[in-house]
């Protein structure tokens, strides 16, 4: 959604009619996740993608046909028959895709609502009805609970209390899911599934060192979606013109930069000052959160010093096994822009649990997570 939220906001504020198009499950190998989303609008105009152009033009008929009037639905699609030129993916999956219009007044400042909370970054999620014994395409916005109750509604007000309790958990998690309940929001029960996207704010990437590698790691961590900082403790070093892409630069001592900034599970951390003075307080405070990756930049001699050294100052095996030291995977870089690929790669496969190794060196399924 959010690389078409200036698209659909223009839309909602001059109150054009839309049908989005959102991938609300994959099965197997599939070119985008669940919460991928084409916009087709009244005019015929189409942004976004779900499938990477598989799909696409069969998809823009049934959004047609659902602007008209059809009533949302739910379709999917498997894999394709080239010989048949049909429609399906040619990466062997299946994806089902929920399409739903926004045509009334009423309708479109719903969905204008729900655009300008996520592009202010606040958290939100957004659960739809996609089958069962419930109206498909019914909806319920869901925000933490001390931001205000739920607005919409599913059809009934136990389904709306179970799915808003179960939304607001997937939202802390930053999880996006499709779950089954009973008509009246019994739990264990598969009467209606809802899928829940959550939108929570861009996890944050901090870097500290205001080096050549830490520019390139800062460009790169824009690129992948992070909210970036960069700190370095020296004036000269730490500047806005040396940092474009980051979303901030801080001049501050970086482990009391640290020790006031928001950390959560979603946080990565790359320290790449490999200067003592700096990064043994920097790397203890790190390892007093719940960052999701902590990478170090240094020799395998400085790895082995730094160790020594937070070793005395009390930090245990357990504490220290977290330390991505040396940064980044065996890639052979050399330049700091290779360096910040290895660093990327690195965070991409702790994120995912990826091997690190070729993908054709291995067997079985591409994505993570796959059951086949």
């Amino acid at each position: 959604m959010r690389d078409i939220l200036p698209d659909l906001r223009s839309r909602c504020a001059d109150g054009v009619p839309l049908a989005l198009a959102t991938v609300v499950a994959v099965h197997g190998s599939a070119p985008r996740d669940p919460g991928a989303v084409m916009a087709v609008d009244a005019a015929g105009t189409v942004v976004g993608s779900v499938s990477g152009g598989c799909v696409e033009g069969d998809l823009y008929e049934v959004a047609r046909e659902v602007l008209a009037g059809a009533g949302p639905r739910v379709v999917a699609y498997g894999i394709s028959d080239d010989e048949a030129f049909g429609v399906g993916l040619t990466c062997g999956g299946t994806i089902e895709v929920l399409v739903r219009a926004y045509v009334s007044a009423a309708e479109l400042a719903d969905l204008a609502a729900l655009l300008d909370l996520i592009a202010a970054d606040r958290p939100v999620a957004e659960a739809t009805v996609l089958s069962g014994a419930a109206e498909t395409g019914a909806r319920l916005v869901v925000r933490p609970s001390d931001a205000g109750p739920a607005t919409g509604t599913l059809g009934s007000e136990g389904l709306d209390a179970a799915v808003t309790d179960d939304a607001r958990g997937l939202l802390a998690q930053g999880h996006t899911a499709t779950q089954w309940y009973g008509a009246h929001g019994r739990r264990r029960m598969q009467e209606v599934a809802v899928f829940i996207r959550t939108y929570a704010p861009p996890p944050r990437m901090l870097v500290f060192g205001a080096i050549d590698h830490a520019a390139a790691t800062a460009r790169i961590g824009s690129f992948l979606g992070y909210r970036v900082t960069v700190c370095d403790a020296r004036p000269a070093f730490a500047t806005r013109e040396r940092f474009p892409t980051a979303d901030e630069v801080v001049r501050a001592w970086p482990h009391t930069y640290l020790e006031s900034t928001e950390v959560d599970a979603r946080t990565v951390i790359c320290v790449l000052t490999h200067d003592p003075k700096f990064d043994a307080p920097l790397l203890l405070a790190a390892l007093r959160t719940p960052a999701a990756y902590i990478g170090v930049m240094g020799s395998r001699r400085t790895h082995h010093d730094r160790l020594a050294r937070l070793r005395e100052a009390g930090a245990d095996e357990a504490a220290l096994s977290r330390l991505a030291s040396p940064v980044g995977l065996d890639l052979g870089a050399r330049t700091p822009e290779e360096t910040a690929v290895s660093i990327a790669a690195e965070v991409i496969q702790h994120r995912w649990g990826g091997t690190g190794r070729p993908l054709g060196e291995l067997t079985g399924a591409i994505h993570h997570g796959e059951t086949s």
